[in-house]
């Protein structure tokens, strides 16, 4: 078998693994979905991902309630447990303690995310390949945005403030309004302290001034190459990468002043994980 067969199998175990987590995942369902041999696919699957079924498995069911606690603020720390596949509120809390160095309730209140990012670094193989590209025109939009500035892994604190806008102001609602986001560096290849992305949602007017910060933008209109990344937000890059370096290259166009930018079609607070859908927008002349 070639490598690039391989891993399309392993991407298949994966995707499954993201669809079916409120389920029993043994190692012969897992093994049968890709049609591997469920003697050697322990073994495997550490080499392949790095970690065992079972500590992949748990370090998927805590990223969800991480996200939950900090997310959810009502969400009672036993109902979150329960939903990781924990039978004790004890049990959830040593485990979490292990993966991220914080108890539940510190996380959600001083939430470490650098720790937290790398705990959840693991390889997505042959989900880059064959993406299906349309060139669109994007009307332009005027936004509410949070300016992000600092370290990568510290977005979602700023994406927690930004919700707080959302909330008190009312002139975004999530539910009637788009929200994008504005890449204007590559947080593989930029120091972190340099990092910039506004945090970004339509609205019909200026912002007037708040404790947030919120500004007044405008994503332009114009020409964009789009490709829709589907599940986790921390694999986004998958798509930036693929624009970049295959599809630009052999399309004759050419990327124009404006940043790369998503457009959010469903959220983390309200989404699975495996069932959220992302827009990436490449502008061009």
């Amino acid at each position: 078998m070639n490598g690039d067969a391989y891993g399309k199998r392993f991407a298949r175990v994966l995707d499954y693994i993201d669809r079916h987590l409120d389920e029993e995942l043994s190692v012969e369902r897992l093994s049968g979905e890709a049609n591997f041999s469920k003697f050697h696919f322990h073994r495997q699957f550490s080499a392949y991902v790095g970690v065992s079924v079972a500590r992949y498995v748990q370090n998927l069911r805590l990223k969800r309630a991480s996200h939950r606690l900090v997310f959810e603020p009502t969400a009672r720390i036993i109902d979150v447990a329960f939903e990781a596949g924990f039978e004790t509120p004890e049990s959830f809390s040593r485990a979490f303690r292990r993966e991220y160095g914080q108890t539940p309730s510190q996380f959600r209140s001083a939430p470490a995310w650098k720790p937290w990012r790398k705990t959840h670094q693991f390889p997505s193989p042959g989900r880059s390949r064959n993406m299906d590209v349309r060139i669109i025109d994007f009307g332009e939009v005027k936004v509410a945005a949070l300016e992000h500035r600092g370290p990568p892994e510290l977005v979602k604190d700023s994406a927690r403030t930004f919700i707080e806008w959302r909330k008190e102001s009312k002139l975004s609602p999530k539910d009637r309004c788009r929200t994008f986001g504005i890449a204007y560096d590559n947080p593989d290849t930029t120091e972190p302290q340099a990092f910039r992305f506004d945090l970004c949602g339509e609205v019909s007017a200026d912002v007037p001034p708040n404790a947030q910060g919120v500004l007044t933008k405008l994503i332009p209109g114009g020409p964009c190459a789009v490709v829709r990344h589907l599940g986790s937000h921390d694999r986004i890059g998958e798509c930036a990468y693929y624009l970049y370096r295959d599809w630009l290259p052999g399309s004759g166009r050419e990327p124009r002043d404006f940043p790369l930018f998503f457009h959010y079609l469903n959220l983390v607070s309200d989404t699975p994980e495996h069932e959220l859908k992302t827009d990436v927008y490449l502008p061009l002349k």
